[in-house]
Formats: C-alpha cells, structure tokens, sequence
C-alpha cells in the first residue's frame, strides 16, 4: 500500500510541476511517467486521463496551500497586513518558481484554467473554484478593513474580485514579459485601489 500511495503522490507532484514549468497542452501523459520514473499502465491505474490528473493535483497543490494562506490571513493579524502578507506571499511564490524553472510561471490555476476553459469543463470549473476559495481570504480582509474603517472601499465581494483581477493581469503580464518587476508594483496598486488609509 505504501508503494502505491508513493507513485500517486509522485505522479501529483510531477503533473503539478510540469503544468508549473510549461502548460497542460505541452505536456503529455508519456512525459509524465518519463519524469515519474512509472510505466502507462501505473499512471492510468489511478488517472483515467490527464485531465483527472490535473484536477487531482491541483486539489493536493490546494491543500498544501491552506495552512500558509490561514497564516497569512490570520484574524489575529490586522486587516492590511494580510494584504500586505498575501501580496508578498504571491511574490515570493513567483520568485521561487522562476529560480526553480528559469522563467515566471504566473498562476497555475488561471493559466491552465484558461488554456483550456473552452475544451475541458473539468479542469476549468476546478480552477474557477480554487481561485474562488482563495478570493475568499482576500474578501475576508476587506470586510474586516470595512468595518475598521481603514479602507474607502465599501464592498468586500466585487473588491476582492477587483483584487484577483488585478493580481491576475499582474501574474500574466511578468509571465509573458518573464519579468518579476510587473510585480514589483502589486501591492502599491492594491492599496491604492482599495483606499488604504
């Protein structure tokens, strides 16, 4: 049991990574068990396709994400310093990834999600979800900064939403730049649309 725990695990966090590294279209289940080190038949004992392998790694990428992003967005911590915390956090991911794979990544989940939103209802409608539940820290945040009176905004639902789009449009424009400093700029923008006081 073990053995077999270890090839799904592993066979995660290699689709994981190479949708990091490159996008769900360009890579192929043959280059997932090459990187896997496992034979077709292992990979399809536990996907029936890659499209079931995304959805799964993306749930396991999720998962490990939830304790950070309940440190980040601690109540304990005032409402502009988790801003501040997830701004920083989204910076450091990107920095990471681009040591790691030599080029800015951007968001996972947008990316794929809109590579293949018109072809793959599964892997889109798990990608709109995961980017919902994280919106869903971020709207937390401003409702308490509402109520504390330390932001001009006034709805904690379409602000958050502004605040993913603009992350978003960041992530994507350093992606196809290869830029970290279309980053660099995000939590100015942020505090400045949300009316930081």
């Amino acid at each position: 049991m073990k053995k077999t725990n270890e090839t799904k695990e592993r066979l995660l966090q290699v689709g994981f990574d190479l949708i990091w590294d490159s996008s769900y279209g360009s890579v192929s289940v043959d280059d997932i068990c090459k990187r896997a080190g496992i034979n077709k038949g292992s990979f399809y004992h536990f996907f029936p396709s890659k499209a079931d392998l995304a959805v799964a790694a993306y749930e396991e990428h999720w998962k490990e994400e939830l304790p950070e992003m309940d440190r980040i967005f601690s109540p304990q911590a005032p409402p502009l310093e988790r801003i501040h915390r997830f701004c920083q956090y989204a910076y450091d991911t990107q920095k990471a990834k681009a040591g790691e794979y030599g080029h800015v990544c951007g968001c996972p989940y947008a990316s794929v999600g809109s590579e293949v939103a018109t072809f793959d209802e599964k892997i889109r409608a798990r990608s709109e979800r995961l980017m919902n539940a994280g919106r869903k820290y971020v709207e937390s945040a401003i409702a308490d900064a509402i109520r504390e009176g330390s932001v001009s905004v006034k709805d904690p639902v379409a602000t958050a939403q502004r605040i993913n789009t603009i992350m978003l449009g960041l992530m994507l424009e350093a992606r196809v730049q290869n830029d970290l400093k279309a980053l660099e700029g995000m939590e100015s923008t942020i505090m400045e649309y949300i009316g930081a006081k």
